[in-house]
């Protein structure tokens, strides 16, 4: 029998119990613990429902949804930690509910796909062309952001800017040599720790100040990088935000958003007053620098973002304050995916040492021992490819496709009604995990790909990492570049061998980290002056 139905007959078991006591109780006591045990029957017939008490709201409460009643009030919220995606991948087995399974986040109601068919659904469509927003997010800026901007002529308008000036083929094959740069200033740290902690290489604190020196030049171009200040207090600023958008927050789920309950609205507001004075200054001399009008991007020889904000057709160009909100966005969703990404894949090369030998040969092959791997030279490293797409498969930055969409209408999906404003979140770690989809899902075997052409751009929901349909990523392909060329250069430079075991175990923070840092040996196996 189903977990709601025993419930419900359970409480009118006992409710059928207490009439018969009241039966035989003084009139003034009946009266009262009669208007008591129908306010508790109410109240327990809104939460003994499929998905929980958000879903006792909708008029097609017996749509055949499927999921757990969870918490009275709080719903599923206590399920909602560091193993989220965990948790629930296994909620959704056990109600047989992998395609759609509803649930309570507070007040919220939430489906969950598990399945690459209702994903598609989801995502592929136009009803869920908006995303719920947090209070933080809002208040550090991200409405008026590509990420979070409602659906509308603006966010249209964000999408095309940043698909022809922004993320454009030509605008990232410029941006290649700031990723050598720092591709080599990596190498040099890792040899600089070779010498002085005896070979064995923190590669976390390496990868993450890599990837944000990455990030602030290819926003900001070569005048801010972390040794300038206001590199500096950006990177400081991410962080902080990071820790402030990881928290829970009782007024994203409850309306209570006159309350402030954790401090996370006063200590946003006051990060974003930071952000938008050193932002709006850097965007105030680059302006100057500029000159007062610029019409063209082919004026400017800077490949930055920056650059190319200023450089728009006047018909496209965008006010201060949204260059602004834009450019933190770049900055804040650009830094961390990248480094938590490198560091699983070096990972498993370092458990792998027979998958590391095979692609050190495969780059051998391909680019030699007298000069160091250039992007030209990755579509020629298929196994490279593949091992970046099983590392995306075992372990997604994003498991739970972490910018969920709301419902802009009422909706059918997999032929269950779902109401306007319901919360969508996909799975993707439920779904690159299911055997029923994937072979020996659980085994590290970047050969599947090899055997079969999967495509992680978003087409294919059995491995969407940067999401699908209107609200993808828009900077995949420049996050991919980024870290197949990286890894070609550790690998080709370096030999990786453990410093202590290796432990995959994971933390749902904003991203999908490992919980405990990767340490390594390492030894050179290329020159370092080869150009």
């Amino acid at each position: 029998m189903k977990p709601f139905l025993q419930a419900k007959i359970i409480t009118l078991l006992t409710l059928f119990s207490f009439g018969f006591i009241l039966y035989q109780t003084p009139w003034p006591f009946t009266l009262f613990l009669s208007i008591l045990f129908s306010f508790v029957y109410s109240f327990l017939n809104r939460w003994l429902v499929p998905g929980g008490f958000a879903w006792s709201k909708s008029n097609h409460r017996f749509s055949k949804l499927k999921g757990p009643m969870g918490w009275p009030i709080l719903g599923t919220i206590p399920e909602m930690g560091p193993l989220a995606h965990r948790k629930l991948a296994n909620l959704a087995a056990s109600f047989d509910a992998k395609r759609v399974m509803a649930l309570s986040l507070g007040f919220t109601p939430v489906i969950i796909s598990s399945h690459p068919e209702t994903a598609k659904e989801i995502l592929g469509g136009s009803s869920f062309t908006d995303r719920p927003i947090k209070d933080s997010a809002r208040l550090l800026m991200f409405e008026r952001a590509i990420g979070f901007a409602p659906a509308g002529t603006y966010w249209r308008h964000l999408r095309r800017v940043a698909a022809v000036h922004m993320f454009s083929p030509r605008r990232i094959a410029t941006l290649e040599g700031l990723r050598q740069r720092v591709a080599d200033e990596m190498l040099a740290r890792v040899g600089q720790e070779m010498d002085e902690r005896g070979v064995v290489v923190g590669l976390r604190g390496i990868l993450q100040k890599g990837s944000l020196t990455n990030v602030l030049e290819s926003v900001f171009g070569s005048r801010l990088g972390l040794e300038n200040q206001a590199g500096q207090r950006l990177g400081d600023m991410v962080n902080e935000g990071y820790e402030l958008i990881s928290k829970f927050n009782l007024e994203d789920y409850f309306p209570l958003k006159f309350l402030d309950f954790f401090g996370v609205k006063r200590k946003c507001n006051i990060l974003a007053a930071k952000v938008n004075d050193v932002v709006s200054q850097i965007v105030k001399e680059r302006k100057i620098s500029f000159g007062t009008i610029i019409t063209t991007e082919s004026e400017t020889d800077d490949n930055d973002f920056l650059s190319a904000l200023l450089a728009l057709p006047k018909e496209d160009q965008l006010s201060d304050s949204d260059m602004v909100a834009i450019l933190w966005e770049m900055i804040f969703r650009g830094t961390d995916t990248v480094a938590i990404l490198l560091e699983w894949i070096m990972a498993r090369m370092v458990l792998h040492q027979d998958m590391q030998e095979k692609v050190q040969h495969e780059i051998d092959t391909c680019v030699g021992n007298n000069r160091h791997v250039r992007e030209t030279d990755i579509p020629n490293l298929p196994y490279l490819q593949a091992i970046v797409k099983e590392v995306l498969r075992l372990h997604p930055p994003g498991p739970l496709l972490s910018w969920a969409r709301l419902a802009v209408h009422d909706v059918h999906i997999d032929k269950h009604f779902i109401p306007a404003g319901t919360t969508a979140m996909v799975n993707m770690w439920a779904i690159t995990h299911d055997p029923s989809i994937w072979k020996d899902p659980w085994a590290f075997r970047p050969e599947r790909f090899m055997e079969e052409d999967v495509t992680i751009m978003g087409s294919d929901l059995r491995l969407a990492p940067f999401g699908s349909g209107r609200r993808v990523c828009p900077g995949k392909a420049l996050g991919l570049a980024t870290v197949h060329l990286w890894l070609a250069r550790l690998l080709h430079q370096y030999k990786w061998l453990p410093a202590q075991p290796v432990d995959l175990s994971e933390c749902l923070r904003l991203s999908m980290e490992m919980k405990k840092p990767v340490a390594c040996h390492v030894a050179p196996r290329l020159n370092n002056a080869c150009p």
